[in-house]
């Protein structure tokens, strides 16, 4: 999605990506505020009933191309009952049924994700999950707004919105501003 090029054009070389994609490989998989809500890249696995299953994944390595660290990373919510196959070859599809389970099942009230294109920056399902979408215009082209979600201390929402910078305002990158501790 672009950020190999950005590597490439801000410091003239793809060692800092390289160095960046290795980093990936140790963040972690999910986060939980509060011991109330889940925060995931994609959505939930249909070979993960609790948060402990996730904790006990081997996290240094590349996501897989299947199993449950590719679904935590590439699924997806939909207004279907249980699992479904995802469009997108990896992952799953899964439903309000499936989110209620799982929120129940560990003490949850809300799962928070991203993943998948808001044109109003956030989408709330089922009552207890959100999307949450934080690239205006995304590929300068969708015209979407962004926002970030803010928890109060009681786990009150409120969404921050925020538009794209204009065009006239965002500036050129210089065509080498490669730092010389970048080789």
């Amino acid at each position: 999605y672009g950020f190999y090029d950005e590597c490439l054009r801000k410091y003239g070389s793809v060692n800092v990506w390289r160095y960046c994609t290795s980093i990936f490989d140790y963040l972690s998989l999910s986060a939980v505020i509060d011991d109330k809500v889940f925060c995931v890249h994609g959505g939930l696995s249909p070979s993960i009933n609790t948060l402990d299953q996730i904790r006990v994944i081997d996290r240094k390595q590349e996501v897989p191309h299947d199993g449950a660290m590719c679904d935590l990373m590439w699924s997806d919510p939909d207004e279907i009952e249980g699992w479904g196959l995802s469009p997108r070859g990896a992952g799953y599809l899964f439903g309000g049924d499936v989110v209620e389970k799982f929120n129940e099942m560990n003490g949850l009230t809300l799962i928070a994700r991203a993943h998948q294109l808001v044109m109003e920056g956030h989408k709330t399902m089922f009552n207890a999950l959100v999307t949450v979408w934080s690239a205006p215009n995304y590929c300068y082209r969708c015209g979407n707004v962004a926002a970030i979600l803010e928890l109060d201390e009681h786990l009150n929402q409120e969404f921050k919105i925020f538009q794209a910078a204009p065009e006239e305002v965002r500036g050129v990158p210089t065509k080498n501003p490669a730092a010389e501790y970048f080789l």
